[in-house]
């Protein structure tokens, strides 16, 4: 399929280019040391991941520790409940560790070991990508630092205690904001003190290259295997496809398995409070060009041009960015990326629970808030939804903030 000039045939081959860009956005804003560290990284993966050995013990661990492949589920109480369109989810939430993220850090982690390195570095928002790099050390017998911000320990004990228990080094930021922008500025000064016995295991599809490329190959297997199972259940592909977009892993991973095919695409931010600064983390629907963590993408700005703060009720989306390859593809028009605000995200994860007995992480709820609301307009047809991960970690969140409705 050609739009606006760009050939998705080929697409997935041809982006990013030799230096990480997606067209204007993406590439690799560091050091001299981080870039040979980067260096590094990206010719071990363009040789390693392309070895029979290292697919084929990426797949086995898919296959026989992490429970792939996920299903997808029908949702039929809530399709009947909304009107004639069909809504379907990807089942993330299945997922060994309860989302999404293992897919690229037990990717990540086998690269780390394979390249001798002893240690793994990690940021944390929601907690899940550092309970699944916590895992992916425990799995390969590594050392694993994850940096979290203040607020968001609070927010999300459970996950602090699974990295614990799982042998992590929680390391506390309290500067700032508190919240993940700051866990990643921390992450980044640890892994440059230490990127010759470490590897910095970004938790999405940001930082200088060749991370955005490497997350989003490693999470491709999620939209590969929604494309192949959808056909498989209902004859056809969707209609449209939804997933919520903060770095943007999840939603990287998933829209690469229907680029090339005649499907909507749509990214969805989180409007949080309103469309007043700091009330909201939609950096696509608001923010301008900026470079920050070493990649050039779109950012909420404050007035002086640095990183503007935000906020999300959910702890993985309140990031001032998005991945390059988000901001390329909003730019060319491809996928449509809109925004969700708090109440109907929390309304949709009290509905999802209700009416399907799946309770969906606030993350995730986001896309499932969008995908009812588009449900509606659409009338008839079918959404497959990428339900990123599980509520279990937000549970005394939403009971403290929202009680039981």
């Amino acid at each position: 399929m050609i739009f606006n000039g760009i050939d998705f045939d080929t697409y997935l081959k041809n982006y990013p280019d030799a230096n990480g860009y997606f067209g204007s956005y993406g590439g690799a804003y560091i050091n001299d040391d981080l870039k040979k560290a980067m260096a590094e990284i990206t010719e071990a993966y363009f040789t390693i991941c392309k070895s029979r050995k290292f697919i084929d013990e990426l797949r086995r661990i898919r296959k026989e520790f992490q429970g792939r492949p996920t299903p997808i589920s029908h949702l039929e109480r809530l399709s009947n409940s909304i009107g004639n369109v069909q809504l379907y989810v990807k089942r993330e939430d299945l997922n060994h560790t309860g989302a999404h993220k293992l897919n690229h850090c037990m990717g990540e982690a086998l690269l780390a070991k394979y390249m001798g390195k002893k240690k793994l570095i990690a940021e944390t928002g929601a907690g899940q990508h550092g309970v699944a790099i916590a895992t992916a050390a425990a799995y390969f017998g590594l050392e694993c630092d994850v940096y979290m911000g203040s607020v968001d320990i609070k927010k999300q004990a459970p996950n602090v205690a699974r990295m614990k228990i799982l042998g992590a080094n929680v390391v506390e930021v309290t500067h700032g904001l508190a919240t993940l922008k700051e866990a990643v500025d921390a992450a980044f000064e640890a892994y440059a003190k230490d990127y010759k016995n470490s590897i910095y295991c970004i938790g999405s599809v940001v930082g200088p290259h060749p991370f955005p490329m490497m997350v989003r190959d490693f999470q491709s297997v999620v939209g590969i295997e929604a494309r192949e199972q959808f056909v498989e259940m209902t004859g056809e592909l969707p209609d449209a496809i939804v997933a919520c977009v903060g770095g943007g892993s999840n939603s990287a991973g998933f829209f690469s398995g229907f680029l090339n095919d005649p499907v909507d695409i749509y990214g969805i931010e989180p409007l949080g409070r309103g469309t007043k600064m700091g009330d909201h983390a939609a950096s696509l629907k608001y923010g301008t060009d900026g470079v920050m963590h070493g990649f050039n993408s779109i950012m909420l700005k404050d007035e002086n041009g640095d990183p503007a703060p935000v906020y999300s009720v959910a702890s993985g989306l309140d990031y001032p960015s998005s991945g390059p390859e988000h901001a390329f593809l909003h730019k060319l028009g491809r996928v449509k990326y809109d925004v969700i605000g708090d109440d109907d995200t929390i309304d949709a994860f009290f509905t999802l629970s209700r009416l399907e007995g799946i309770i969906p992480a606030i993350e995730s709820s986001h896309a499932v808030a969008y995908g009812m609301k588009l449900a509606k307009e659409m009338g008839k047809g079918s959404v497959l939804i990428n339900l990123s991960g599980r509520g279990d970690k937000d549970m005394d969140y939403i009971i403290e903030n929202y009680g039981i409705r």
